[in-house]
Protein backbone atom coordinates (compact mmCIF):
# COMPACT_ATOMS: atom_id res chain seq x y z
CA UNK A 1 0.00 0.00 0.00
CA UNK A 2 1.06 3.57 -0.52
CA UNK A 3 0.78 6.62 1.68
CA UNK A 4 -1.64 8.16 -0.83
CA UNK A 5 -4.25 5.67 0.43
CA UNK A 6 -4.85 7.89 3.46
CA UNK A 7 -6.41 11.33 3.36
CA UNK A 8 -6.97 13.84 6.15
CA UNK A 9 -9.68 16.40 5.44
CA UNK A 10 -10.38 19.56 7.34
CA UNK A 11 -8.22 21.87 9.32
CA UNK A 12 -8.28 23.37 12.78
CA UNK A 13 -10.93 22.08 15.17
CA UNK A 14 -12.22 19.09 13.15
CA UNK A 15 -10.16 16.65 11.12
CA UNK A 16 -11.52 13.59 9.30
CA UNK A 17 -9.22 10.69 8.52
CA UNK A 18 -10.08 8.42 5.57
CA UNK A 19 -8.29 5.29 4.38
CA UNK A 20 -5.49 3.21 5.83
CA UNK A 21 -3.44 3.69 8.97
CA UNK A 22 -0.75 1.04 8.63
CA UNK A 23 3.02 0.80 8.86
CA UNK A 24 3.19 1.91 5.22
CA UNK A 25 1.19 5.09 5.76
CA UNK A 26 1.60 6.06 9.42
CA UNK A 27 4.50 8.47 8.98
CA UNK A 28 2.72 10.48 6.29
CA UNK A 29 -0.53 10.46 8.28
CA UNK A 30 1.32 11.74 11.35
CA UNK A 31 2.79 14.62 9.36
CA UNK A 32 -0.53 15.42 7.64
CA UNK A 33 -2.34 15.56 10.97
CA UNK A 34 0.32 17.67 12.66
CA UNK A 35 0.21 20.16 9.78
CA UNK A 36 -3.58 20.49 10.04
CA UNK A 37 -4.14 20.63 13.80
CA UNK A 38 -5.51 23.91 15.05
CA UNK A 39 -5.26 25.39 18.51
CA UNK A 40 -7.58 24.80 21.43
CA UNK A 41 -9.92 21.83 21.05
CA UNK A 42 -9.36 19.43 18.17
CA UNK A 43 -11.65 16.54 17.24
CA UNK A 44 -10.29 13.77 15.03
CA UNK A 45 -13.07 11.81 13.34
CA UNK A 46 -11.86 8.32 12.45
CA UNK A 47 -15.09 7.02 10.86
CA UNK A 48 -13.46 6.87 7.43
CA UNK A 49 -10.54 4.68 8.50
CA UNK A 50 -10.76 1.44 6.54
CA UNK A 51 -7.73 -0.60 7.58
CA UNK A 52 -5.38 -0.50 10.58
CA UNK A 53 -2.52 -2.28 12.23
CA UNK A 54 -0.73 -1.65 15.51
CA UNK A 55 0.87 1.50 14.11
CA UNK A 56 -2.55 3.19 14.29
CA UNK A 57 -2.44 2.98 18.09
CA UNK A 58 1.05 4.50 18.07
CA UNK A 59 -0.17 7.31 15.82
CA UNK A 60 -3.07 8.17 18.11
CA UNK A 61 -0.80 8.17 21.16
CA UNK A 62 1.73 10.39 19.38
CA UNK A 63 -0.99 12.88 18.46
CA UNK A 64 -2.04 12.92 22.13
CA UNK A 65 1.54 13.67 23.21
CA UNK A 66 1.90 16.43 20.63
CA UNK A 67 -1.44 17.95 21.58
CA UNK A 68 -0.42 18.04 25.24
CA UNK A 69 2.95 19.58 24.38
CA UNK A 70 1.21 22.29 22.36
CA UNK A 71 -1.60 23.05 24.81
CA UNK A 72 -4.39 21.52 22.72
CA UNK A 73 -7.35 19.46 23.88
CA UNK A 74 -7.65 16.43 21.61
CA UNK A 75 -10.46 13.92 21.30
CA UNK A 76 -11.11 11.00 19.00
CA UNK A 77 -14.55 10.09 17.69
CA UNK A 78 -15.75 7.08 15.70
CA UNK A 79 -12.74 4.98 16.62
CA UNK A 80 -12.35 1.84 14.51
CA UNK A 81 -13.20 -1.28 16.57
CA UNK A 82 -9.91 -2.89 15.55
CA UNK A 83 -7.93 0.06 16.91
CA UNK A 84 -9.99 -0.05 20.10
CA UNK A 85 -9.24 -3.77 20.48
CA UNK A 86 -5.51 -3.20 19.96
CA UNK A 87 -5.48 -0.34 22.46
CA UNK A 88 -7.20 -2.56 25.03
CA UNK A 89 -4.77 -5.40 24.31
CA UNK A 90 -1.76 -3.07 24.78
CA UNK A 91 -3.26 -1.55 27.94
CA UNK A 92 -3.36 2.00 26.57
CA UNK A 93 -7.09 2.53 25.93
CA UNK A 94 -7.33 4.87 28.93
CA UNK A 95 -4.64 7.09 27.43
CA UNK A 96 -6.79 7.83 24.38
CA UNK A 97 -9.25 10.73 24.74
CA UNK A 98 -12.30 9.01 23.29
CA UNK A 99 -15.68 10.57 22.79
CA UNK A 100 -18.64 8.38 21.87
CA UNK A 101 -20.28 11.00 19.71
CA UNK A 102 -18.82 13.54 17.32
CA UNK A 103 -18.85 17.18 18.26
CA UNK A 104 -20.63 20.02 16.42
CA UNK A 105 -19.84 20.32 12.74
CA UNK A 106 -19.19 16.64 12.19
CA UNK A 107 -21.29 14.73 9.67
CA UNK A 108 -22.54 12.22 12.23
CA UNK A 109 -23.89 15.01 14.46
CA UNK A 110 -26.21 16.24 11.69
Amino acid sequence: MTTSSTVIEGEGALLRVHGLITMDSVEAVLEQGNARFGTGEVTVDLAGVTEVDSSAVSLLLQWVREAQANGRQLRYVNLNSNVKSLAVLYGVIDLLPLQDRPGPGSAAAA
